[in-house]
């Protein structure tokens, strides 16, 4: 069984990532499960912070799932043509110490999904993440993307996704990386 872990990188209630993802989790799943985590109790990067303190009890326990997982999905939103800066402030935690980016990020597979209310997804925000995964040494998946443009109007009042299209392209791409991820 593969192990997949989604992350979604919005701290609001009604994120459209977070419902794609909670859609994902919802899917049959053959061959794999999908767990959802999100980014909520991590502060801001702070090199004094980290000293003083060490890691924070909720980037520890998401770099326990990522170690734990065969691969992870970012469910990222796009803000201003580019990275959420809360996404990536939890990249940058997850990669403390430096020592730990090979336990954590090393060959793990890694793969982007994004749902906006814009025209054009999330592409910007899933191009700008590659330079990130490539520095952190992740592999990552571009046999799929997933853009979901337009999303507000791909939900109903209670978060589920109800656009049988996306349903499809969304448990494709979800099986489609779970082959690769589960690829030693």
């Amino acid at each position: 069984m593969v192990t997949l872990l989604g992350i979604s990188g919005s701290l609001r209630k009604g994120s459209l990532n977070t419902a794609l993802l909670n859609a994902a989790t919802r899917l049959p799943a053959e061959g794999y499960a999908i767990e959802a985590a999100g980014i909520h109790g991590v502060p801001l990067y702070d090199g004094d912070l980290e000293a003083a303190e060490g890691i924070p009890a909720a980037v520890t326990a998401l770099k326990e799932k990522i170690q734990a997982a065969d691969g992870v999905i970012l469910f990222t939103p796009e803000y201003n043509n580019g990275i959420p800066g809360a996404f990536k402030n939890t990249i940058d935690w997850l990669s403390r110490p430096s020592s730990d980016i090979a336990k954590v990020f090393g060959g793990k597979p890694f793969a982007l999904v994004g749902a906006s209310p814009g025209n054009f997804g999330t592409l910007l925000s899933q191009n700008a993440w590659l330079p990130v995964l490539h520095t952190l040494g992740c592999r990552t998946f571009s046999e799929k993307r997933l853009m979901v443009s337009k999303a507000h109007t791909l939900f109903d009042a209670e978060g589920n996704l109800t656009d049988e299209a996306t349903v499809k392209r969304l448990a494709d791409l979800l099986a489609a990386f779970a082959r690769f991820a589960g690829e030693k």
